[in-house]
């Protein structure tokens, strides 16, 4: 039979202690105390850097595009059409793809953002909501409006069809979830301490919900449609930022 002896078992704890856990030794006088400091955040394996670039890339991608088809598509006008209607005519595809491809990448970084555990509970859900949304914008395409694709009379359109109203029913869950996704960010970057990164969430998220509601209210008036492209182009930028930001990390 073996026997364990006081300083055998005081060893085996103390190895144990060193592994799990770095201790920092504080001198007072004649008494020595021993605490353990605060582990680590968890380091960005290299799969969820993969998942991250995804966001990175996914609005670039989508914003190049779309200036791509407002050079060489004739009748679009970004300043009364919104990105949505390049899905009309014979080189509607191309915008079709374009959500898509956006869709699969916003879904991706959505995982990534999950994985890291960085980003809270909400906000990676609700990345992925508006990555579906995206996919499911493709599938339905909106109306042609406002002369384009060329034919298309220049008054606006009495009805709406059964796609129309699914695309514009995806896109109010789409971009509803993407700024609620900005404010819970926002949310958990406040009770961890960063308190500026908190804040570029919240203005993302509020630039989002701003330009949705002007283009809802606005009937179809530049203003509006410039205000949507502005959020637009605001939540797009949150999201590489904010993937960026965590794919940086070091592994």
């Amino acid at each position: 039979m073996s026997t364990t002896t006081p300083a055998t078992t005081t060893s085996a704890v103390t190895a144990v202690t060193a592994a799990t856990a770095t201790p920092v030794v504080t001198t007072t006088g004649t008494t020595t105390a021993t605490t353990t400091a605060a582990a680590p955040t968890p380091a960005t394996s290299r799969g969820q850097r993969r998942l991250l670039t995804a966001g990175v890339v996914a609005g670039p991608l989508y914003v190049a595009a779309v200036v791509g088809q407002y050079v060489v598509r004739d009748g679009y006008d970004p300043t009364r059409h919104a990105a949505s209607v390049l899905a009309n005519g014979d080189l509607g595809w191309v915008q079709i793809a374009n959500f898509v491809v956006a869709a699969v990448l916003t879904v991706a970084a959505a995982a990534g953002l999950r994985r890291t555990g960085r980003a809270g509970t909400w906000a990676p859900r609700l990345v992925g909501v508006f990555g579906v949304s995206l996919l499911a914008a493709g599938a339905f395409r909106a109306d042609p409006v406002e002369g384009f694709p060329p034919g298309t009379p220049a008054e606006a359109a009495e009805t709406i069809s059964w796609h129309g109203l699914a695309h514009m029913g995806a896109g109010v869950v789409g971009f509803t979830c993407f700024a609620i996704a900005c404010f819970a960010l926002g949310r958990h970057l406040r009770r961890t301490g960063r308190r500026g990164a908190a804040r570029y969430s919240v203005a993302g998220g509020t630039l989002i919900l701003a330009g949705f509601v002007a283009v809802s209210a606005s009937a179809g008036a530049t203003w509006g449609v410039l205000a949507f492209t502005a959020g637009i182009l605001a939540g797009w930028t949150w999201l590489a930022v904010t993937c960026a930001r965590l794919a940086r990390l070091p592994h």
